[in-house]
C-alpha cells in the first residue's frame, strides 16, 4: 500500500490521501490543520492502467503572500461581470481593497481617499473596491461619491472570505487592502483605518514602480 500526499502535506497538516491498491484508488479523510491548510488537493485516479494526478483549486483556503488571485468573477456596481483573473492579465498591479458597508462614514472616507488619488494610483495600478453590498447599494454608493473605479458587490463574502477579511463566519467584513502583482498576492493589510489604507497602498505602488523601473 501507498500513501501520496498533496505536495505540502506535512505531519501535522494533512487533506485528501489516496489509498492505491491493485484494483481500485479509495480516498481517505484525515484532519488538515487550521494553522497550515493546503491549498491544492491532489487525487490519483486510475485510467485504463494509467495513474493520473488531478489538481483542484481549493476554494475555502486563505490567500498567502505568493498565491494566484482566484479564479472568481464578482457583479460590478452597474451589473457586468468582473473576471479577477482577466483583469490581472491586463494589469501588471491590481489594488482590491474591502469595506464593511456601502454608505457609512468610515467607508465613505476609505472609497472617497481612493478617489482623491486615483489619477495617481491609475497610472501604475488597477483599482477595486468590494463589499458584501448589492448591486444596487453599490451603484447608489457609486453614484453618490462619484467613484472612477467599480466596486464589486460578494454579498456570500466568497472573496472577502478567500482574502481572510471576514468579521464573523455569518457575517462582517473587516476593512482591509490587497495588491496583486502579476495576478500574485504580494501586499496584505487586514484591519486598517480608512485613512492608512489609502496612504499604504500609495506607498506601496510608488515602490513597485521604482523597482520596476530597475528591472
Amino acid at each position: 500500500m501507498q500513501l501520496r500526499s498533496s505536495s505540502r502535506l506535512n505531519k501535522q497538516e494533512s487533506d485528501h490521501i489516496v489509498e492505491k491498491t491493485d484494483k481500485k484508488v479509495t480516498k481517505k479523510r484525515v484532519t488538515k490543520s487550521k494553522a497550515h491548510p493546503t491549498k491544492v488537493v491532489e487525487e490519483k485516479i486510475t485510467t485504463k492502467g494509467k495513474d493520473v494526478t488531478a489538481a483542484t483549486p481549493d476554494l475555502t483556503t486563505l490567500l498567502d503572500i505568493g498565491d494566484k488571485i482566484p479564479d472568481l468573477t464578482l457583479l460590478s456596481q452597474d451589473g457586468k461581470e468582473v473576471s479577477l483573473r482577466e483583469i490581472t492579465k491586463k494589469n501588471k498591479i491590481l489594488v482590491l481593497f474591502a469595506y464593511p458597508k456601502a454608505s457609512t462614514p468610515g467607508c465613505t472616507r476609505q472609497v472617497c481617499g481612493f478617489r482623491d488619488n486615483y489619477n495617481d494610483l491609475k497610472k501604475n495600478a488597477y483599482v477595486l473596491g468590494v463589499s458584501a453590498d448589492s448591486v444596487n447599494a453599490q451603484e447608489k454608493f457609486h453614484t453618490k461619491q462619484h467613484l472612477p473605479y467599480d466596486l464589486l458587490s460578494d454579498p456570500k463574502r466568497q472573496l472577502i472570505g478567500l482574502l481572510g477579511a471576514k468579521k464573523t463566519p455569518n457575517s462582517g467584513i473587516i476593512r482591509s487592502y490587497w495588491i496583486f502583482v502579476d495576478g500574485k498576492l504580494k501586499f496584505k493589510k487586514v484591519k486598517v483605518s480608512p485613512e492608512i489604507s489609502v496612504n499604504e497602498t500609495k506607498e506601496h505602488i510608488v515602490d513597485l514602480t521604482k523597482a520596476f523601473a530597475k528591472e
